[in-house]
């Protein structure tokens, strides 16, 4: 990081946040700190990972962006080798 608050040195966090802010905080009230990090959790591992559809990723989830990179690598280490 070139400065401290200097949002465009972590601009694929600051996204996250806001997209996570946007699309689950600001919707809720959370009664505990337990009850809003296991919502998170399932936020992030239930719908963000696997199923949300990101633009940067070609309009896939990053979960079938993985598994599409994986694939593509376990064939290119098959071929060079």
């Amino acid at each position: 990081m070139s400065r401290r608050g200097n949002c465009y040195d972590n601009a694929v966090a600051e996204s996250f946040f806001k997209t996570l802010k946007k699309e689950l905080v600001r919707k809720h009230v959370f009664l505990t700190r337990e009850v809003a990090a296991s919502k998170i959790f399932e936020y992030i591992e239930m719908f963000y990972n696997p199923k949300r559809r990101h633009s940067y990723l070609g309009y896939i989830s990053p979960n079938e962006f993985e598994k599409r990179y994986n694939l593509e690598a376990s064939k290119n280490k098959v071929l060079t080798e």
